[in-house]
């Protein structure tokens, strides 16, 4: 008997209605295979599993995601029990009481796509990360006895990486005249601190001070351009202190005093 089959005959008309919630659907449902192409089309990732952890069903938005295309590579081949970054949680006690029939609830786990990528060869993520509650609840026999177990997957957060790093480099570029703040940049980012600072630097090669740095000096290029300020008043006008420091900074980033600069500029334009 297959997963479905059994799913049917979940919805027993002796029961109650609100006993038993699957009876609301049954009467879509007039066969097998209307069912399973229904859980196929399914707007969620869902996978079913034998007794032992094997995976016997996969719908097409969990292959989607997970950029599976072939389920041969996963049907029969896929042990939950044996999954590394499983294992890893140290939560397989409360996966394996979803098959000894609970139904078990997990929140904001992050999913661990370098080992998916690595298992399947896949070398096409556009995301950076994603966190889904996961709810894992039995299909029992008439004994009482799993037969399969589903795993239900609500995706909370995506972090495509590159939308996220956007936004942070628009608002430091909105607000390079104020004060660095990372806390207000992984804001921005929606983002932790942490996660932020490490996929900034993957994305753009430096930090997101750095990043901010090099926009601020290249406002002060642009002020050092208007011969009726002198050199403090140019970094005044982006709200630094002309001294040692900011001077050393300039050239570090330029590779001329803020006076070599703009004698550079003028020389260049003919002035």
């Amino acid at each position: 008997m297959g997963w479905y089959q059994k799913v049917m005959e979940m919805g027993n008309p002796d029961e109650k209605k609100q006993d038993n919630p699957v009876m609301t659907f049954q009467p879509l449902f007039e066969n097998e295979e209307l069912l399973a192409k229904a859980i196929e089309c399914f707007p969620y990732p869902i996978e079913i599993y034998d007794p032992d952890g094997t995976t016997v069903f996969v719908n097409k938005v969990m292959l989607d995601q997970a950029r599976v295309y072939n389920q041969d590579l996963i049907i029969g081949k896929y042990n939950i029990f044996k999954d590394p970054a499983v294992i890893a949680t140290g939560q397989i006690h409360m996966v394996k009481r979803a098959f000894q029939s609970e139904t078990i609830s997990f929140t904001d786990v992050k999913v661990p796509l370098e080992d998916i990528a690595e298992r399947y060869g896949i070398n096409d993520y556009d995301i950076e990360a994603v966190y889904q509650d996961i709810t894992l609840f039995p299909i029992l026999d008439d004994q009482k006895q799993v037969m399969y177990v589903v795993a239900f997957f609500i995706n909370k957060r995506v972090y495509r990486g590159r939308d996220e790093i956007e936004k942070a480099k628009e608002y430091i570029e909105s607000h390079w005249n104020e004060k660095f703040s990372l806390d207000a940049a992984a804001k921005a980012a929606c983002l932790s601190k942490a996660h932020f600072a490490k996929l900034f630097k993957k994305h753009t090669g430096i930090t997101p001070h750095e990043y901010y740095t090099n926009y601020k000096i290249s406002k002060v290029k642009e002020k050092l351009l208007d011969s009726n300020l002198s050199i403090a008043q140019a970094f005044a006008a982006c709200n630094m202190d002309y001294n040692g420091y900011s001077a050393r900074v300039f050239k570090e980033k330029t590779g001329l005093s803020p006076s070599e600069y703009r004698k550079s500029q003028i020389k260049g334009n003919g002035i």
